[in-house]
């Protein structure tokens, strides 16, 4: 772009496919916004804005099992804590959910992410000729060289994730139905395999790896696992700041007031 910029200038700096909105006109990739009333529900709408067309029924089924899944996991998780003392320190709720999301990184609502970089990378190796137990053992190696934990697998307070069974159900049943291929359940069906191996209790699939697993067989990329899941949590994050409101309380702490941090000596 050189010189003045023009009108058509500004107009293309902003260029989306994503929505069209003009006086009286409302377009979601395309759809009055009309008939995406009449007849799309939220998830449909997610897969709608994100992958540029509408979800058969069937994906639609299976990308809402996976959302409704990881709505909340209580005030164990920091998200939830956040939101809640926030709600406390005379924010609004759209603070409270913005300070929540916030924290959901890396180490705190990133494993979805991880564990279908994990399964992707199985899958390619398998695609390109290898055994699922040898891409799989690949894969799983090559990551504990550069970390001790494995995304998507175990979890600290389930021996086995409650979820996990409905999910994988869910998957299989839409493998044999044609909906999805199964080249990330089986990856993850693997990994869980050579974890198991050798141990007195397995290391079964967890949330995260789940919903990796769904997100994957529907062809949502790596950092659309994340992003799933913060609108998921932000159900959960919500209405647990929204609970906290009628409890009356000013500038909860994240224990309570009559309990003292330990005091650690300096040398």
């Amino acid at each position: 772009m050189t010189g003045e910029s023009t009108v058509r200038d500004v107009a293309d700096w902003w260029a989306t496919a994503v929505s069209r909105v003009e006086p009286d006109v409302i377009e979601l990739r395309g759809r009055p916004i009309q008939d995406v009333i009449a007849d799309t529900s939220f998830v449909g709408v997610v897969w709608l804005l994100l992958r540029g067309h509408a979800p058969t029924p069937a994906q639609e089924r299976l990308l809402e099992a996976a959302m409704v899944a990881s709505v909340d996991h209580g005030p164990h998780a920091p998200s939830i804590a956040i939101a809640r003392m926030a709600a406390t320190c005379g924010v609004g709720l759209n603070n409270a959910m913005a300070s929540a999301v916030n924290v959901l990184g890396d180490s705190h609502g990133g494993a979805g992410e991880q564990c279908l970089e994990l399964l992707a990378s199985i899958a390619e190796q398998h695609g390109g000729g290898t055994s699922l137990p040898d891409a799989a053992r690949s894969v799983v190696d090559q990551w504990r060289a550069h970390s001790k934990y494995l995304p998507g697998f175990g979890h600290r307070f389930h021996r086995v994730d409650p979820r996990r069974e409905p999910l994988l159900r869910r998957v299989e049943s839409a493998v044999e139905a044609g909906v999805v291929e199964g080249t990330y359940l089986g990856a993850a069906k693997a990994v869980e395999a050579i974890l198991a191996s050798g141990r007195p209790r397995p290391v079964p699939i967890n949330i995260d790896g789940c919903t990796a697993v769904v997100y994957g067989e529907l062809g949502f990329a790596p950092p659309l696992a994340r992003g799933l899941f913060v609108l998921s949590r932000s159900v959960g994050i919500l209405a647990h700041a929204w609970e906290e409101t009628g409890q009356g309380r000013r500038n909860k702490g994240p224990i309570p007031p009559d309990i003292r941090p330990t005091v650690v000596e300096t040398t």
